[in-house]
């Protein structure tokens, strides 16, 4: 409350009524103000002050490790993991292009063996999810293709890749802010559901596919197209039988382990094999398209200069980076979960932050040079992870864990007893069976199998690629 004082009389005049309540209620606004001031200047600092924290917390977290990620390689585990994903990387991803190379005539696969290498070396050597394979995937392949029917159609249409490129920076700039707000933290509220979901939907985006390559075949020679079919489902059956005879108990471990390691990789050079062998070699078989060594498609130069485009273009290019930003966040962080799924004894922390904001950056370069661009593939992702377990025996918390529960003989009705079953004790195949115990968690087998690419670009090697027929990659698919 306010006073007023006489200075002569020395009689203090204290305001009553209306007065009183108004001069009070200006004292409690003002202080509400203060209040609220206060409150927004703690928010705001605490909001610059968490700006990049989430990458800050990825690279202290991977930093102690990165030396042990090299070391560890040396485990004949990362082998098998190289071959098995250098071939489940690099044919499918030719495959999904191959309606994207045909149709633009702005692709080729050298594009796609040269952003699946970026793609390899970046997250090999300076990512924080090593395990996460990534290359070229169906979605952006099909992202791409409609881009090239949209802006085709237009009159006075912009240069195609110029145009890539816009969309593809617009996309890198949203995946920068996006790992600097760290937004990757959403990826908590994704379930296993989410990932099942997500999975079930590439796996018939590779059908689809499959049959799309089967079904081009017809527009050539119809022998050619049936024994393609032939091919496909040979690739697709010996592979899917090495898979399951890995899983039986036939046969010595190493033996099993030996067909689920190569049986995939044997089954495409078998089945490539058989369609130059006796009456099929006959056929005019459509084989994989493939152009000069370490040549872009149609002769251009490497570097895109797509700053050179139209300014009205370059706005209309943003609803597409935010869709492709869209499409890559949830892509790329579900195959970096699914490759880090708790089914793996993984004892290295992740780094989704980080390795967002890292895709961002071989976005840019993939529109700066006119590639694809690659990100977190679904199933190779967590098929690498798998290819590097280290099965053993269960512990024996493990076997106490699978003891059934029955009356004992000497319980009578105690049903609270807990006996070994006898069946599991002596069964030869409980005896033998191996669960995983650990995971070679390195660098290696993921840069090895990008080096590969580039090997493959070399005269000898892709003049070998352009032997593989269609229908051995439809059946892969």
């Amino acid at each position: 409350m306010v006073s007023c004082s006489n200075p002569v009389s020395g009689i203090e005049i204290q305001p009553t009524g209306e007065l009183a309540t108004e001069t009070s209620g200006i004292s409690s606004t003002g202080a509400s103000i203060t209040t609220l001031r206060n409150a927004a200047t703690s928010r705001i600092a605490s909001f610059v002050h968490n700006l990049g924290s989430g990458i800050i917390l990825d690279v202290r977290a991977r930093t102690p490790w990165y030396l042990s990620d090299w070391t560890d390689a040396w485990n004949y585990r990362v082998i098998p993991a190289t071959a098995l994903i250098f071939f489940a990387n690099v044919l499918p991803g030719i495959a999904f292009s191959l309606n994207l190379i045909e149709t633009t005539q702005q692709y080729g696969v050298a594009e796609v063996l040269i952003s699946s290498f970026m793609a390899a070396f970046v997250f090999s050597v300076f990512g924080a999810q090593p395990l996460t394979i990534a290359g070229v995937t169906g979605p952006i392949t099909v992202f791409n293709k409609i881009i090239y029917d949209i802006i085709e159609k237009q009159p006075n249409a912009p240069n195609y890749l110029h145009f890539v490129g816009w969309v593809y920076l617009w996309a890198a700039i949203i995946h920068w802010v996006t790992a600097i707000l760290n937004w990757c933290n959403f990826m908590k509220n994704v379930t296993l559901f989410s990932c099942d979901t997500f999975g079930f939907y590439v796996s018939w985006v590779y059908l689809q596919y499959g049959v799309q390559v089967i079904t081009r075949q017809f527009n050539g020679d119809f022998d050619g197209a049936l024994v393609g079919i032939i091919l496909a489902l040979l690739m697709l059956t010996t592979s899917f039988l090495f898979q399951r005879l890995s899983e039986t108990t036939l046969f010595h471990r190493h033996i099993r382990r030996f067909f689920s390691d190569y049986g995939m990789p044997i089954s495409l050079v078998a089945a490539s094999g058989m369609a130059y062998w006796g009456r099929f070699n006959a056929s005019n078989l459509t084989t994989l398209p493939v152009g000069g060594a370490f040549q872009a498609a149609n002769g251009r130069a490497w570097l895109v200069k797509f700053w050179e485009l139209d300014g009205k273009w370059v706005g209309i290019a943003l609803p597409f980076g935010i869709i492709l930003w869209i499409l890559f966040f949830f892509d790329h962080n579900v195959s970096s979960l699914m490759a880090q799924g708790s089914q793996f004894p993984l004892r290295k922390p992740p780094g989704f932050h980080y390795d967002f904001f890292l895709l961002g950056i071989t976005t840019f370069i993939a529109g700066l040079i006119g590639v694809p661009a690659p990100n977190g593939l679904i199933p190779q992702a967590p098929i690498h992870t798998a290819s590097l377990l280290i099965m053993g025996k269960p512990s024996k918390n493990d076997t106490d864990e699978e003891q059934i529960i029955r009356p004992s003989p000497r319980s009578g009705d105690d049903f609270n007893a807990t006996v070994i079953d006898e069946k599991r004790l002596f069964d030869p195949s409980f005896s033998r069976r191996e669960v995983p115990v650990a995971v070679v968690e390195q660098r290696v087998s993921n840069l090895a199998q990008g080096a590969l690419c580039l090997v493959l670009l070399t005269s000898p090697f892709l003049h070998i690629l352009g032997l593989v027929p269609r229908g051995v990659v439809a059946g892969l698919l």
